[in-house]
């Protein structure tokens, strides 16, 4: 198992999400962006509905490499109860963040949102991270059956009135991440599990396809079926990454520098896209031209680059 060095493809990948993640969260009030770069309303994949599931995959790469490091330092105890406060942090941030964005009008409905669905994900993880990989995989797809049954016959509308699924949609995030895990092992065993994980993650690209023909795909109601091609292409898309980057010595460095610190900078976006999405006037966001627009995005990107480059010059890696 690979431990030792840290792989720049790793930070990179994570990076791509988050800059993803901010990207379409900008772009999303823009009356004139196609809709394949907006969410789906419901049954379809775009290219938004993929962001999620990057950032999920991206923990799961290092998860359990993670609670290994901090057993062998704090014994099991110990390393669950600090993961346990950090996913229970992000939760309590996401519900802070979520409450401000109905404050102002952004959202309605249910207090929910992405960090509360990835907290409650990395808990469940938690309890399974000890287990054999095939132990995971099991548990990963049990879970993605057991919420695909419920969500057809009792849950569809309140999903659907959901952000995320809402609690119940949970269930699925984290059998997301539990095969992320799995995945994880196999591309860090070095050996024989890395040359399988292309192949591994491909089986799983085909059995979501084939699933799709009688389970819709869809983000809104986290399907089993999104969950299962999402991560597939997480997984592939991730190996591209690792064979440009860490075979072919190609660096992303200021990808690898938004890689560092993630949530930090998904949390910090939030409040730097209030200039651009809160001021009611004409023409500023919602009816832009296309050149503001560019203009708005690359100066929101350059801010988060600016936050970035100063905790890489820091040396600060902060970890909720």
């Amino acid at each position: 198992m690979e431990t030792k060095s840290r792989l720049v493809s790793i930070d990179a990948f994570r990076g791509f999400a988050i800059v993803g993640m901010v990207l379409v969260n900008y772009l999303a009030g823009v009356a004139w962006i196609p809709a394949i770069v907006k969410h789906a309303p419901d049954i379809g994949l775009t290219l938004a509905d993929l962001v999620a599931p990057f950032f999920i995959f991206a923990i799961g790469l290092t998860y359990g490499l993670s609670v290994r490091r901090r057993i062998a330092r704090d014994g099991w105890s110990g390393a669950a109860g600090h993961f346990a406060r950090r996913w229970l942090a992000i939760i309590g941030i996401g519900a802070l963040i979520t409450a401000a964005e109905i404050w102002f009008g952004q959202i309605t409905g249910v207090d929910w949102g992405v960090l509360q669905s990835i907290g409650i994900a990395g808990l469940i993880t938690l309890a399974v991270i000890r287990l054999k990989n095939w132990q995971r995989a099991l548990i990963g797809l049990a879970l993605l059956t057991i919420y695909q049954v419920l969500l057809d016959n009792f849950w569809r509308g309140f999903v659907l009135s959901s952000p995320f699924g809402g609690m119940p949609g949970a269930i699925d995030w984290a059998g997301m991440m539990i095969l992320a895990t799995v995945l994880a092992d196999l591309f860090h065993d070095a050996g024989q599990g890395r040359r399988w994980f292309p192949w591994v993650s491909l089986a799983v690209l085909v059995a979501g396809a084939a699933l799709a023909l009688v389970i819709p795909v869809s983000k809104n109601r986290v399907s089993s079926t999104y969950v299962l091609i999402t991560l597939a292409i997480s997984a592939l898309l991730f190996w591209l990454f690792h064979l440009v980057m860490d075979r072919g010595g190609v660096r992303l460095r200021l990808l690898e520098m938004w890689g560092k610190n993630p949530i930090v900078l998904y949390c910090l976006h939030l409040l730097l896209l209030g200039p651009y999405v809160l001021p009611d006037v004409a023409g500023w966001y919602a009816q832009a031209p296309g050149w503001l627009v560019a203009l708005q995005a690359l100066a929101l990107c350059a801010e988060l680059s600016a936050i970035a480059f100063w905790f890489e010059k820091k040396g600060w890696i902060i970890s909720v």
